[in-house]
């Protein structure tokens, strides 16, 4: 699979979701569903990977959750 690919794929699963969902859904559901279908798709993904957030040249761990 090619970087170029990898967009068309992850396009695909967000239909897939999206289509056998309806809306009203939660967010957190969207995302184990997406999950899913990507692993299912044989990508290397990751969810709510911690990105810690620096303050005043702190670095905090109370950061963001990113999907990856």
């Amino acid at each position: 699979m090619t970087e170029n690919e990898i967009p068309k794929i992850v396009e695909d699963a967000a239909i897939t979701v999206y289509r056998q969902l309806y809306p009203g859904i939660l967010e957190s559901s969207y995302t184990e569903c997406l999950y899913y279908e990507l692993v299912q798709r044989e990508l290397n993904v990751r969810k709510e990977v911690s990105l810690p957030l620096v303050y005043k040249e702190v670095q905090l761990d109370c950061g963001y959750r990113v999907d990856k």
